[in-house]
């Protein structure tokens, strides 16, 4: 059953019987993304994910690909490096016709960005009235509506930091595979783990698979590369804390606009390895979580 959209703060659990794992915001079974492949990325709080997914979205339109991008903080950054502005949000289109959706052209809420790279920022509720995911919700309805999927090749999740509760775990409900970016360290580490025991739940009653782990600005990988390798995860790139990044975000453009060099060039082909890999198709993975005070022990270091 889909909830009114007149009353954004409504939710419930799912029904008993299901083993969703958590308690959660309602969606429409049947509003699906069945077109394109669809990633949802996430991670701690400021690792990087929206300055990854942004430039992951140049990777797959270079490769030829029709790309969709869906921001699906309240902040409304997403997608900012590719539009060179902050794009107006669903919640907020949706607002100006007193959410008459019938009323809503696309143009009000997708924005082209570059190399075509197709924006849209889910926005959310003001804080502390409503649940992200329902935003996402009516987001991929308004999308399906438009047709806007028909003609898509990729989807890509941008969502909130690693808040894993039923609303801002509902990208999940339309991926295929979920990514993980991490940095070499034990907030992140500990985060992702949250975020893998996240996945398996969703899981158990959606298609979403795990696919990888992205690392992010880190100039090593091993405390990474030794949890996968007791969790069941794998290392899909390694992007190392460069300034040409921190430069990128400040003239708000992706990695590919930026002026070339040895350093950048080698960034951008990490970043089409990435997308090529992910295309042709990552294997899915059953990893299992550990226990929190399990990966305390296992983080700790002399």
């Amino acid at each position: 059953m889909t909830i009114a959209i007149r009353n954004p703060v409504a939710a419930r659990p799912v029904p008993d019987g299901r083993q969703d794992g958590s308690v959660q915001v309602a969606l429409d079974p049947d509003i699906r993304i069945e077109t394109a492949k669809v990633f949802a990325v996430y991670g701690k709080g400021g690792i990087g994910k929206s300055t990854t997914s942004s430039n992951l979205s140049v990777a797959f339109s270079k490769l030829g690909k029709r790309v969709l991008q869906i921001g699906c903080d309240p902040k409304h950054d997403s997608t900012f490096t590719l539009t060179k502005r902050l794009a107006p949000t669903v919640i907020d289109a949706l607002e100006a016709v007193q959410f008459h959706a019938e009323e809503l052209r696309v143009e009000d809420f997708v924005v082209e960005g570059y190399n075509g790279v197709r924006c849209v920022e889910a926005g959310g509720p003001p804080a502390g009235t409503g649940c992200g995911g329902y935003v996402v919700g009516q987001t991929v309805k308004l999308l399906k509506e438009h047709h806007l999927l028909d003609d898509t090749d990729v989807v890509i999740f941008d969502v909130l930091g690693d808040v894993v509760c039923g609303g801002f775990a509902s990208p999940l409900q339309h991926a295929d595979r979920a990514l993980i970016v991490a940095a070499n360290d034990f907030d992140s580490i500990f985060a992702m783990n949250r975020i893998v025991a996240a996945i398996h739940a969703k899981a158990k009653n959606y298609g979403v698979r795990l696919g990888g782990v992205i690392a992010n600005r880190s100039a090593a990988t091993d405390e990474i590369d030794r949890f996968n390798a007791a969790t069941g995860l794998r290392r899909l790139a390694h992007f190392r804390d460069l300034d040409v990044v921190r430069r990128s975000r400040l003239k708000k453009a992706t990695l590919f606009e930026m002026e070339p060099s040895p350093e950048l060039a080698a960034v951008q082909a990490e970043y089409l390895h990435l997308a090529e890999a992910l295309w042709a198709g990552v294997e899915p993975l059953d990893a299992r979580p550990m226990k929190d005070r399990d990966l305390f022990e296992f983080l700790g270091f002399d």
